[in-house]
């Protein structure tokens, strides 16, 4: 798993292999989890899809799941849709599969595919949790959700997140737009992409704690691509480090840098 977040490719398969061959252990099933996990997100898809059909068992909807979580950041949608179908046949009410297979098509701008697969979520009654973003500050919890407009400090926050664009295109920023879920003009999409929860959170952090001093922010998905090199580029600006704890593991942002090394 370590090996995984780190883009470790050849270790972690030495580690997956000596586990058999030097010691015994006969590898389970989480163990095939992060080796599909480990390929998937080096964007080797077709060896991980390859890895799976060699299998000694039947592959597990969590499984599939690592190969379709792959396909999203790398933006394959044929083998995502072969794996979300391999999800739905063994957990056919998976909320998950047809967000990523949703977000999928999205980000390969296949609008009609995608509202094909959220016309099957709404028969379903399947839902999924609005991306929200929380910080703390003062013994204050602070919740921001994409595009809020909501907070007393709105105001300041988005004339903070004006400022913050300006120099982030200075610095080399270019939106990536492939992040925005929604069939709407690239102008808009790229208006969108400034107002996600996360960088809402370090808006109003950065204008509610002292200069230097770390902010942290608790995302209940994960990071999105853009906001991750987003915020590589505020920790240079500001001189500040910035922490995200997503719903796979922990972000530290500083001088440019993110802790995760793009993984």
């Amino acid at each position: 798993s370590a090996c995984s977040h780190a883009g470790l490719v050849e270790e972690g398969c030495y580690y997956f292999d000596s586990m058999s061959q030097d010691y015994g252990i006969v590898p389970e099933e989480e163990h095939y989890v992060c080796m599909v996990d480990l390929l998937g997100r080096a964007g080797l898809l077709e060896e991980s899809q390859g890895f799976i059909k060699k299998m000694p068992f039947q592959p597990s909807a969590m499984v599939w799941m690592a190969l379709l979580g792959a396909c999203r950041i790398h933006c394959h949608v044929g083998i995502a849709k072969h794996s979300a179908e391999c999800v739905l046949q063994q957990e056919p009410e998976n909320a998950s599969a047809f967000v990523l297979l949703s977000n999928a098509y999205a980000a390969d701008c296949r609008w009609e595919d995608r509202a094909k697969v959220r016309g099957m979520m709404k028969a379903r009654s399947l839902k999924k949790d609005p991306g929200c973003s929380v910080v703390k500050i003062n013994d204050q919890v602070h919740t921001f959700v994409a595009e809020d407009s909501s907070h007393p400090q709105s105001k300041e926050i988005h004339a903070e997140l004006e400022r913050l664009s300006l120099q982030m295109v200075e610095a080399g920023y270019v939106p990536d737009t492939r992040f925005v879920l929604h069939a709407i003009g690239e102008e808009h999409k790229k208006l969108s992409l400034y107002h996600h929860s996360e960088k809402l959170a370090v808006a109003f952090g950065l204008i509610n704690t002292s200069a230097g001093s770390c902010i942290s922010i608790i995302k209940n998905l994960r990071v999105c691509g853009d906001c991750h090199m987003a915020f590589k580029l505020i920790s240079r600006i500001v001189g500040r480090e910035i922490v995200v704890r997503d719903a796979v593991r922990f972000h530290h942002f500083k001088d440019g840098v993110c802790s995760c090394g793009d993984y």
